[in-house]
């Protein structure tokens, strides 16, 4: 984050941010000595960036852990269930239905829309699933399902909305490649609770995930309803989801890379993978965003293109993994 600060097409001195950066603490004064063109650049430009895509990246890993928890699969990813289909909806309507809105109002109908989708694959999948949830067989089998269609579904809406209005394709297509590039203290401030409450309920959960691994059988004689915990958690990082889509676009391979990697480097237990992929995922996505804007600077690359090359090996790496100890 600080080398995100740092770095950008506006030069600005190391000791002055540093200043600026310990101003900010209560009951701190010290003078920076920036000017006011150079403290605008710090403070409505660079840092309300850095810290949406340290907020992005971090909720998007530790919802792909969760769900990758819940469906005991390491493939699994946090727009399973139709977040990033109705998302895309919502955001598509408003700019091609209002394109003189404010700029909130994109990120309000693509949470607005990403929740929708969710509650459409868990309608769906309820209605379809006798067993619900509770059941390993079918149940959350059965809510995957139930998230390919919602997805495909709303997927066609999308594609309908954009051949008919194809005005509006070049904004349409820089909100689906995703990015943090217009973040601003008011995104911010709209996400955060949702975000405070999704990862607080994640965290929580990491020793029943723990025992879910395990099996169904071992969560009962603990005790443990399986049902509660796996929607708790489906609920959770699918507001996490939503508040990540919402402000960013669809930024992909982060839910599945970061949760990955932490396992690899720190074990199985949900009680550290969670918590890592949080951190790891903020710092994965700054990393991508500081290249984005920087590779080929003066312009800027979408961050999910940036995501993608590197995401898309890793899944194949992955793919294999998963696939050699199938065949063990």
């Amino acid at each position: 984050m600080l080398g995100a600060l740092l770095v950008g097409a506006a030069d600005l001195p190391v000791p002055g941010v540093l200043k600026a950066l310990a101003g900010t603490v209560p009951f701190v004064r010290v003078d920076s000595g920036l000017g006011v063109v150079e403290h605008n650049v710090l403070f409505e430009l660079r840092l309300p960036r850095v810290l949406m895509a340290a907020l992005v990246g971090g909720l998007l890993a530790v919802a792909g852990a969760g769900y990758q928890g819940v469906f005991r699969n390491p493939l699994a990813d946090p727009y399973l269930l139709g977040a990033a289909a109705g998302a895309g909806v919502g955001a598509t309507l408003v700019i091609v239905a209002l394109p003189g809105a404010p700029r909130f109002a994109v990120p309000v109908a693509a949470f607005t829309g990403a929740v929708c989708g969710v509650l459409m694959a868990y309608g769906l999948g309820q209605v379809a699933s006798r067993g619900g949830l509770g059941e390993t067989g079918g149940g959350t089998g059965t809510l995957v399902l139930a998230g390919v269609a919602v997805a495909n579904f709303l997927s066609a809406i999308q594609t309908f909305l954009q051949q008919a209005n194809s005005q509006q394709l070049q904004r349409i297509f820089a909100w689906i490649l995703g990015g943090v590039g217009t973040a601003d203290w008011g995104q911010l401030r709209m996400v955060a609770p949702y975000a405070l409450i999704a990862v607080t309920v994640l965290l929580g959960h990491g020793r029943l995930l723990d025992v879910l691994a395990v099996g169904d059988e071992e969560a009962v004689t603990l005790g443990m309803s399986a049902a509660r915990v796996r929607l708790l958690v489906l609920v959770a990082a699918s507001l996490a989801t939503a508040c990540a889509v919402a402000v960013s676009g669809l930024i992909s391979f982060v839910g599945i890379v970061v949760p990955h990697l932490v396992r690899r480097l720190a074990g199985g237990s949900y009680r550290i993978v969670l918590p890592l992929s949080l951190l790891v995922g903020g710092a994965f996505l700054e990393l991508a965003d500081l290249v984005a804007r920087t590779v080929v600077a003066p312009a800027e690359l979408p961050l999910g293109v940036v995501t993608a090359f590197v995401g898309g090996p890793f899944f194949v790496l992955v793919l294999r993994a998963t696939r050699r100890q199938v065949d063990v």
